[in-house]
């Protein structure tokens, strides 16, 4: 293991003991019945999943300032600058990181994104709580993320529950065949995350190997490690029908216009 492998391990653990901390002190500063007064005034939003499987490309279009594995990104990157560009130039959808230690990011982008678009937002962030999804639901997102390598079966289960009780789509996120017990009924995208979360190493191979071992009755997506328009191809022929992509575009001066770009190639 390299210098820079074993800086990088046990990442996760790190960032689901700070999100513990974030969380109880968010708890402390708006309760979660006052989140749930403003439910109600929510409108369903259209569907993350839906909006995947009817689009011709399936690309989720992420907003991510920056990585613990890269450090900064984009540092200086607006949503405003890019969330439109994202929806006009053919994103299905759009991934925003609302985890502000690790990534640079808050759930004031979520909002702020909400406001500029009508393409449907996943929350992307580690969720733990159920007042999580609450914050998501009343900041626009249409699905949350559920890592299962963050999450015993049976929290995913209740997390996945209660999602689906507030009208948010669930993006369960696998990285290997062990957490495949992980997906349930209240589960509606399963996406294979490319970048193993201890080390953050990243390997597409790992989206061909779970392919057919993911039941076809979820929409599967493939997670990190795409840059190529020939690796999206030729996972459409392995089964899936979403591909979230992020430093692909992130790391050039327009998001958008790189977004733009890569789904010409896709002929």
């Amino acid at each position: 293991m390299n210098s820079k492998i074993k800086d990088m391990a046990n990442i996760l653990d790190k960032i689901i003991a700070n999100k513990k901390i974030e969380v109880k002190k968010r708890k402390s500063e708006i309760p979660i019945k006052e989140i749930e007064k403003r439910i109600e005034a929510v409108p369903v939003l259209a569907s993350f999943k839906e909006a995947i499987k009817n689009s011709p490309t399936g690309i989720i279009a992420e907003f991510k300032r920056r990585s613990p594995s890269r450090d900064w990104i984009f540092k200086d990157a607006k949503i405003e600058d890019i969330i439109p560009l994202y929806s006009q130039n053919g994103a299905s959808a759009i991934s925003v990181l609302t985890d502000m230690d690790f990534f640079g990011g808050s759930l004031a982008d979520l909002e702020a994104a909400h406001s500029l678009t009508k393409t449907p937002l996943l929350r992307k962030d580690f969720v733990i709580d159920e007042y999580q999804l609450y914050q998501a639901k009343i900041s626009g997102a249409s699905a949350i993320l559920l890592i299962a390598s963050a999450l015993t079966i049976e929290e995913t289960k209740h997390l996945a529950k209660k999602a689906k009780e507030l009208n948010l789509d669930v993006l369960l996120e696998i990285h290997n065949d062990k957490e495949l017990n992980h997906i349930n009924e209240n589960v509606d995208v399963v996406g294979v995350n490319n970048r193993n979360l201890g080390t953050f190493v990243t390997d597409v191979q790992i989206s061909f190997d779970l392919a057919d071992k993911i039941p076809n009755e979820f929409v599967k997506i493939s997670e990190s490690g795409i840059s190529e328009p020939q690796t999206v191809i030729d996972l459409q022929q392995a089964g899936y029908q979403g591909f979230l992509m992020g430093e692909n575009f992130m790391k050039t001066n327009n998001p958008g216009k790189a977004l733009e770009d890569f789904i010409k190639q896709l002929g």
